[in-house]
């Protein structure tokens, strides 16, 4: 059952989904996400299928091999071939049955919904296959969540495995599995379809239309297949899965059921290890459609804005709602350079209303994802947004000393114990409408006889306050002067700079001399490197002793030895791959 590891590279990652190049990383032979292939299917590509499948059902447990299709293991000298045993594979409600004959291998590992359930060996830290097949996915796909369920526990325990469902992916949900982190699919829903008259496509399964020539033949299911592959590879490369899955998920009932239990349990009990905290790359997130709005990072944003975050702390008298803009960040756009221009004062909290995400306060606006979020705009809120927007801004009022609030985005809100405002007379860009902000705003400064704080207290506090926003603590500033001409700014202490603040970024740039300084703060997610491991590179598994805090990619994470601070590092890696994901976890920024 013993061979060769397979040899792989992580080249792009979007959450569970992932970029696999395979063999040698300086030429590499193929790639996943792609095919396993069957001793009855045509042969095609090696790039799009690294593997062939054998199951020998004469035995009992079944015996099954996988075999690579190319040099995919190190030295690259030859193909490799793994065994491994089917194991007696149990009706998924049999769970609490132990039937003491699991799925076995080494480096290809049968796994199955009852194994997950009893098998003990699947703890061993020692146990790290480099393709896993969870052999009861038809039985689990049809039986309400455990599917998502199943994948999330495998995905998790196994970060560098390569993962298969057998038997129900297709060009029509091989974005959603992949979603899901399934990272191998096969052609048994196109056998299928071609035994049935039908073409299985991006689409689902349809009729052939001879008119135009085509045929069901697997050349022509291969085809679809190429296309769908294709189109994947490409979105976890550009960050855009979430929206070719929720596209590709309209074409079944059953693959919108099973992207909502996804984000269900991924919202649920997995907290944020699996979402980026920084994205530069100056992508769109496209929410075009209801299912957008499950999104666990955009769960995630309504969830803390509504429950730890705490505004700039000259601004907790006065809360000013706005509608949000097309573009982003809001105050690049026409409408909110006139909405600034007639807000004459900065003690007044403002907050974008929009969806999906709820609610963007200003001082948030820089961030992922509230400045990088594209819907489409009518005007027009439906009973579900306007439900969520609601209980936002309850929430947030309920913990704050808001006393106030001036109402200038359209919609009607009533808060107990608040007086409330509304100042739109018509558009909110008219001249009547602004004139009515600007004299609401200055009424209420004057009765509450609040006056403006500096230019650079300001600023400071709204650093502190994206700072407990982004980090869970502020304690890092104190002392702390900021300067710099917009958008730009430094901050210093002592005359030392600590950081910087790029909005284009939307995250802190931290300097050697802060690292003490978060050290000391206790909430910032930190690695500890082997004790005689002379730390020159960046953060892989093979250097790796410890991890303390939840990691997101883009998140700055603090690097120690013996614990003593030796320095700083930027996560490439989601959380879920730590501490034995394949290939490079952090980018090396500062050692001390």
């Amino acid at each position: 059952m013993s061979g060769r590891p397979l040899s792989r590279e992580i080249i792009s990652r979007n959450r569970f989904s992932r970029l696999f190049s395979l063999g040698d990383r300086r030429n590499p032979s193929s790639w996943a996400p792609g095919l396993v292939l069957s001793e009855v299917d045509p042969s095609i590509d090696l790039e799009i299928a690294p593997f062939i499948f054998y199951r020998n059902s004469s035995n009992f447990p079944a015996e099954l091999k996988l075999c690579t299709r190319g040099n995919l293991c190190f030295p690259f000298d030859g193909k490799d071939n793994w065994t491994g045993s089917e194991g007696l594979v149990l009706p998924s409600s049999l769970a609490t049955s132990n039937s003491g004959e699991f799925g076995s291998g080494t480096e290809f590992l049968p796994i199955s919904w009852q194994s997950l359930h009893h098998d003990i060996s699947l703890v061993e830290s020692e146990l790290q296959p480099s393709v896993i097949a969870i052999t009861d996915a038809p039985q689990l796909s049809n039986s309400g969540g455990k599917l998502a369920e199943a994948l999330d526990v495998v995905r998790r325990r196994f970060p560098s495995s390569l993962i298969w469902t057998p038997g129900i992916a297709g060009p029509d949900n091989c974005a959603v599995l992949s979603w899901f982190g399934v990272d191998l699919f096969d052609l048994s829903r196109s056998r299928i379809a071609n035994a049935n008259g039908l073409l299985l496509t991006s689409d689902g399964p349809r009729h052939a239309d001879y008119s135009l020539g085509e045929n069901v033949n697997m050349e022509a299911q291969l085809g679809h297949w190429r296309y769908s592959i294709a189109s994947l590879r490409s979105a976890i490369r550009s960050g855009t899965v979430r929206e070719l899955a929720e596209k590709s998920s309209l074409s079944s009932p059953r693959s919108v059921e099973r992207l909502r239990r996804h984000d269900k349990l991924t919202r649920s009990n997995r907290g944020r290890s699996n979402l980026t905290a920084v994205d530069t790359s100056g992508r769109k997130l496209r929410y075009n459609s209801p299912i957008s709005r499950q999104d666990p990072l955009v769960n995630d944003w309504r969830k803390r804005v509504s429950s730890i975050h705490t505004p700039p702390s000259h601004q907790e008298r006065i809360l000013i709602l706005l509608p949000c803009s097309a573009t982003k960040p809001y105050r690049l756009s026409q409408s909110h350079h006139r909405f600034l221009r007639n807000i004459p004062s900065n003690r007044a909290h403002q907050i974008m209303v929009t969806s999906p995400l709820g609610l963007v306060p200003r001082e948030l606006e820089d961030l992922w994802p509230a400045a990088h979020y594209d819907i489409p705009v009518t005007g027009d809120w439906d009973a579900d947004e306007l439900e969520m927007v609601g209980s936002m801004l309850s929430k947030i009022c309920e913990r704050s000393n808001y006393s106030e609030i001036i109402n200038h985005s359209g919609m009607d809100f009533s808060i107990d114990r608040i007086v409330c405002h509304n100042t739109r007379r018509g558009t909110a860009g008219s001249k009547e409408s602004l004139k009515e902000l600007q004299s609401r705003v200055l009424d209420s400064i004057d009765k509450m006889n609040l006056g403006d704080k500096s230019e650079k207290q300001h600023r400071m506090e709204v650093m502190k306050s994206r700072s407990r926003f982004m980090h869970g603590t502020d304690s890092w500033l104190e002392g702390s002067t900021v300067s710099g001409r917009l958008p730009i700014l430094s901050i210093s202490k002592d005359g030392e700079q600590l950081a910087k603040w790029n909005p284009r970024d939307g995250r802190f740039a931290f300097s050697k001399k802060s690292l003490p300084l978060l050290h000391d703060s206790g909430c910032f997610p930190s690695v500890s490197i082997l004790e005689n491991h002379d730390w020159k590179g960046d953060i892989f598994p093979t250097n790796l002793e410890s991890v303390s805090g939840q990691i997101r990619s883009g998140e700055e994470i603090l690097v120690t030895q013996g614990g003593v601070l030796i320095g700083s590092a930027r996560a490439v890696a989601p959380g879920w791959e730590w501490p034995s994901g394949p290939g490079r976890l952090a980018r090396a920024r500062h050692r001390l």
